[in-house]
Formats: C-alpha cells, structure tokens, sequence
C-alpha cells in the first residue's frame, strides 16, 4: 500500500481494506461504518462545491445532508473561516484561499470531534497557507478537533503539528511527537559555508545543498574538523561551520535514510 491518499481512503472507508483494521472513535470502520464517521470531517482531494452557487447557499445545500444543522451552527462555521464578508458572494469569485476554507467550513459543519484533510495547503500563496495554519490551530484549541493532515510538505507540518506518523514503502515507521524525533535525530546537523558547492558535490557524499555557497550534513561534532580538512585539501575555502537546530525535514530524511517523502 503505498501513498498519503489511499492511506486517508482507507481510513474514510472509501476504499476497501485488504489487510489491518481502522477504528475511529471506537468503531470499526468495515463493520460499524455509520457511527465510526459519524464525528468525521474531511476533505479528500479537492472539495466539491458549486461555483455558480454563493459560499452561504454551498453551505445550506451541505447542511441538508444532516439533521438539525440550525442557522445559528452555519453562521459560527462561517466566522470560524473567516468569510463573513464574502458568504453571499459566488464561489467563482474566491481565491483558491478561501475555497479551502469554505470547504473546511463544509467539513465541520456536523461538528466533528475529527478532521481529516488530504494535502491542505496544496497550491495556496504564502498568505492562504498562514490563514490555513491560523484556522487549523483554532479548530484544534478552541473547537477541541483532532486534525490528521497528509503532507509531502514537511516545513510546514513542523510550524503547527504536534505529532507524526512517518510512511516508508506502506509500513509506519514511525509515530511520536515531533519534539522528540527531532531530539532523538542522533546526529547533529552541520552548516557548512564555503566558495563553491558544486565543487563539494564531487568530495562528499550525503549532503544537502541549500545554495552555491552553502551545504548541510549530518554528522557528530568530532568529524567536523575531519571533513574541513577534506574541504581543504581540495581547494575549497571554508568560510563557517555552525550548528543547526534540526528540521522535522532533517529528521525525517535520517529516520528514512533517504529523500523520497511519500
């Protein structure tokens, strides 16, 4: 089983499960489907809404799907996102931004103690992400929703998420609190600056070019002169070495031991 969205089908009951089990809320999701999604939202893919139609009325027609959802619940939805302002105007008109929200807004509205999403930030500008973040942190502290996210973008995990589930070829090898797979990362991780990384390429093996002039690498402290003397040797001029606080990138890429993020 490879992949973050057949992983998220599975769960959702999308896709029919060949071996393993998946229990949300206590129930199984092959035998008890019905009160195992019942406190679930999710958004799988790309939500589904009718552009010619106005955010509001996408939301009234969502709300038919449940019982007594009141007006007073679509309201709080709305403020939740943050489109009080633009609710009335058709969807066609929205940022890509702000479609996402409405498509979040569309997955709480039965309020869910549980919320799934494929690949949230996918495609939004640096200003629609931060908005993401900012909701995704509110639903979770304030609304009390658990919030599983499927993420190739590792940087961005590591700004709001408080816990991770690593996927190698289909087998979970890995699952803890991103502060203490990035404590537990056993080597340090070095910034190198030099004149010319491309000259370094040929030396060094496992590195990770950040521009022309700067390359990381994973080691422990007691190589470091070792590798500088090789640089050295080599006509590099090595300007700095510092020490880097590790990135749930960094860490990731040594529990892996490679750079395929599936």
């Amino acid at each position: 089983m490879h992949g973050k969205t057949t992983t998220i089908k599975l769960i959702l009951g999308l896709q029919s499960i060949t071996s393993g089990k998946v229990t949300i809320n206590g129930y199984d999701i092959q035998k008890e489907f019905t009160h195992a999604i019942k406190k679930v939202g999710a958004i799988v893919e790309n939500p589904d809404m009718y552009m010619y139609l106005s955010g509001y009325e996408n939301l009234k027609l969502v709300s038919n799907l449940y019982k007594d959802i009141t007006k007073e619940r679509i309201d709080k939805v709305v403020k939740l996102v943050k489109l009080e302002n633009r609710i009335h105007d058709k969807v066609s008109k929205y940022s890509l931004g702000m479609r996402q929200r409405l498509g979040i807004a569309q997955a709480i509205l039965h309020e869910p103690n549980l919320l799934i999403l494929d690949e949230p930030t996918n495609g939004l500008d640096p200003e629609g992400i931060k908005e993401m973040r900012e909701l995704l942190v509110e639903l979770a502290t304030k609304e009390k929703m658990a919030i599983l996210i499927s993420s190739h973008n590792l940087a961005e995990l590591d700004n709001f998420c408080t816990k991770v589930c690593i996927i190698k070829n289909g087998e979970i090898i890995e699952t803890s609190e991103i502060s203490k797979i990035k404590k537990e990362a056993s080597q340090e991780l070095e910034l190198f600056e030099v004149n010319d990384t491309n000259q370094v390429k040929k030396i060094l093996k496992d590195i990770v070019i950040v521009d022309n002039n700067k390359f990381k690498m994973n080691l422990p402290k007691e190589a470091v002169p070792e590798i500088i003397n090789k640089l050295v040797e080599s006509n590099i001029k090595v300007y700095e070495v510092k020490q880097e606080e590790k990135t749930l990138e960094d860490a990731f890429f040594e529990k892996t031991g490679g750079n395929i993020i599936e």
